[in-house]
């Protein structure tokens, strides 16, 4: 079989390449690693006061034992308002421990010490007194931030949460839903001034009905006003073929409710991949075939060999008389020549 002509070589390579870039485009791609959803629902759902080096803690004051401790500092005022505490910092170590302590977050930013930089001899609690200024110009609803205690190696971080007197609004938003293989992204807004716990609800419906219908369930987070958290919601079982439509349902005590969703198409790679290899085996038998039957009817429109016996056309006898051939014919050997007597002449009779 000849090779393909040119033409036909540039069209394959098109349609190789146009297909290629095709499958790669409908290749879903790999679970991403733990990116920043996960540090802020970490961040989150981080550990209360007391967590830290096992030779010295930090913790709001109170409470006689560990079981009895507050998890965080709790205040509430209105605007303009001067709010006390006390940190209770507890040497367990055999050696004096030296502890800086500093305001983080917004709430954290109002928050002043009685000393920033307290030395507690081994065996020893200490309490430190913190006052917290609620500014004149504070909106109503809550505030959150950390008194951080660090000793120069390690640190533990105690959460505050401030409730500020007036009308409080709680706002919530689910945005930027998005469908990854077997992942479902989305981020959780705090539109309004008061401080949520959110739930949320999931369901996924394809052609054929209902896929995923997870019931509403409270997320292990707390979110202050105004702040933006990324999680991901796994989907082990997606689909591997269809379309499926995901819708996100998300609430919070005080009326907070929002909606969301968001679209998407499960091909599976292995069958796209050989529905391609035979769609080019096709492509490439198809051209093969038209290459040969371009080349037949180029050879049935050439006219018959001259050396190829058969029936000669009508004048075909004639237009050889007119022609000179240089055909060689069997020369004839010619018999013995008979002598002719002598020729008698007749005269007149007389």
């Amino acid at each position: 079989m000849s090779p393909p002509t040119p033409r036909l070589r540039r069209a394959l390579l098109v349609l190789t390449a146009a297909l290629a870039a095709l499958l790669c485009a409908l290749a879903p791609l790999p679970a991403a690693a733990a990116g920043p959803a996960d540090t802020d629902a970490a961040a989150d759902t981080a550990p209360t006061a007391g967590d830290g080096p096992a030779d010295w803690t930090a913790r709001p004051a109170g409470g006689g034992t560990d079981r009895d401790a507050r998890p965080y500092v709790y205040l509430e005022g209105t605007p303009g308002t001067a709010l006390q505490d006390r940190l209770a910092v507890t040497n367990s170590g055999r050696a004096p421990l030296t502890v800086r302590l500093r305001g983080d977050g917004r709430a954290g930013a109002w928050i002043g010490f009685a000393a920033d930089t307290v030395t507690v001899p081994a065996r020893t609690r200490a309490e430190v007194p913190l006052a917290l200024t609620v500014p004149p110009d504070a909106v109503p609803g809550d505030a959150s931030g950390e008194v951080v205690a660090h000793d120069g190696d390690e640190e533990i971080r105690v959460p505050v949460r401030v409730r500020i007197g007036g009308p409080t609004l709680a706002a919530l938003t689910v945005e930027d839903v998005e469908i990854s293989g077997g992942t479902i992204r989305y981020a959780l807004v705090n539109r309004g001034n008061a401080m949520l716990e959110p739930r949320l609800a999931v369901r996924a419906d394809g052609m054929f009905g209902t896929l995923l219908d997870r019931p509403e369930r409270p997320l292990p987070l707390e979110l202050a006003p105004g702040r933006r958290v990324e999680r991901t919601e796994p989907w082990p079982d997606a689909p591997a073929l269809g379309t499926v439509t995901v819708r996100l349902r998300v609430t919070a005590p005080g009326g907070a409710r929002d909606e969301a969703e968001a679209s998407a198409t499960y091909i599976p790679v292995a069958p796209a991949v050989g529905g391609g290899l035979l769609v080019l085996g096709g492509l490439a038998l198809l051209g093969s075939g038209a290459y040969r039957r371009r080349r037949t009817r180029r050879g049935d429109s050439e006219p018959p060999d001259t050396e190829t016996g058969g029936t000669e056309p009508p004048g075909a006898e004639a237009a050889d008389d007119r022609q000179p051939t240089t055909e060689t014919r069997p020369l004839v050997k010619a018999g013995p020549l008979v002598k002719a007597g002598p020729v008698v002449k007749a005269g007149a009779e007389s």
